[in-house]
């Protein structure tokens, strides 16, 4: 059993900054590759990025790409999205995934964390 607990949402201006933390507890999670995904209402749930159990490979998804960076730190078994040049478009609540596949979403989720981009 694998437990995901995100933090570090919030409220920021168009062109700043957030970083995301999603702490994992059970035995499997240092094994598992670990994603982000968000959500809006009425939409299905998307892929963001992900990154291996070795905190290695790490992969994005276009609209993401050159602006978010994913990383691991596996002494603190927490997983980091650093999101930067943040757009209004990056609005969703943003949810940890274990273990994430290639783009496929593994059986396991965090409650998720709100981010709110003003114009």
């Amino acid at each position: 059993q694998v437990q995901l607990v995100e933090s570090g949402g919030g409220v920021v201006q168009a062109g700043g900054s957030l970083r995301l933390s999603c702490a994992g507890s059970g035995r499997a999670f240092k094994n598992y590759a670990v994603g982000w995904w968000r959500q809006t209402p009425g939409k299905e749930r998307q892929f963001v990025a992900r990154i291996n159990w070795l905190g290695k490979m790490p992969f994005y998804a276009d609209s993401v790409k050159g602006r978010f960076t994913i990383s691991r730190d596996n002494t603190k078994n927490t997983v980091y999205l650093e999101m930067n040049s943040l757009k209004p478009e990056d609005t969703a609540v943003y949810y940890c995934n274990a273990p994430t596949v290639e783009m496929r979403p593994g059986d396991y989720w965090g409650q998720g964390t709100q981010v709110t981009v003003s114009s």
